[in-house]
């Protein structure tokens, strides 16, 4: 499985690409304006909140998977046609551009993660342009359900069996701090492993083989089954994607911390 794309790679060959703008950040969801004053030339704007999650019903975490046809609609308006490649990015390496990814790969497209996201494009020298994009609408026609993923009942179990790995800052794992969810703490059984953690300086992923050697220290062996989870399912994908740059299938927990938390029947542990 071919994740990342380079910024130098994706420019020499970027009439191949249709390329999506993904720029979202907790607290700070519309990422229309920064897209606005300078994106990748013929950059189609993706929302986040709108596009890349479904209604949200009772006991739902805060970004529920959206529907098939709902998922075909968005690529369709973005321009993409059956046997386009895409590729998808941010401004922060990656941690939203991810759920792009895994949303579009489950439905059966071929997408990457430009590797660093705009900051290296732009380190690259590579042109930038502003405004909007209106693409002519595409014909694509999605799959269903790709990869895998689990359900709350499949997470609480997991640990006993495999590897549950919660992708949020350290301090929300302890149970330090929780800015946004019901309470604070962790999945019982839950391994942390930051998000942030995957990426080097400069925002690119991690090589393959350090990626390898982070996963196997937090439990994760060959053989042994592997999930994620983060506050919503979002930032979850990032790793769902380091672990696939480093040879390692995972499963995706999508209400996440959101889901188990808002449900006081759950079991919440705190501390490292």
């Amino acid at each position: 499985m071919t994740v990342i794309i380079s910024a130098t790679e994706l420019h020499r060959r970027f009439p191949r690409f249709r390329v999506l703008d993904v720029r979202w950040a907790l607290g700070a969801p519309d990422g229309r304006p920064a897209y606005l004053s300078g994106h990748l030339p013929g950059a189609v704007h993706v929302d986040l909140e709108a596009h890349l999650a479904g209604p949200r019903g009772p006991g739902d975490g805060r970004h529920p998977l959206p529907g098939l046809d709902a998922v075909q609609s968005a690529l369709r308006g973005w321009g993409v046609n059956v046997g386009d490649q895409v590729v998808v990015y941010d401004d922060s390496g990656n941690l939203a551009a991810a759920r792009a990814w895994w949303v579009l790969r489950d439905a059966g497209i071929d997408v990457r993660l430009l590797d660093g996201g705009l900051a290296a494009w732009v380190a690259g020298g590579f042109p930038v342009e502003r405004g909007d994009v209106v693409p002519t609408p595409g014909d694509v026609v999605v799959s269903e359900n790709r990869l895998a993923r689990i359900t709350t009942d499949e997470a609480a179990t997991w640990p006993a069996r495999g590897v549950l790995l919660d992708a949020r800052a350290g301090e929300r794992y302890r149970g330090e701090v929780e800015p946004v969810d019901p309470g604070a703490g962790h999945v019982p059984g839950a391994v942390s492993a930051p998000t942030g953690e995957n990426l080097a300086p400069d925002g690119t992923f991690l090589a393959a083989p350090e990626l390898a050697r982070r996963f196997a220290v937090l439990g994760v062996t060959p053989g042994k089954p592997v999930a994620v989870y983060c506050g919503s399912g979002v930032t979850a994908a990032h790793t769902v994607a380091a672990l696939a740059i480093a040879g390692i299938d995972a499963a995706l927990y999508p209400g996440s911390w959101s889901q188990w938390s808002s449900d006081p029947d759950r079991p919440v542990e705190v501390g490292a």
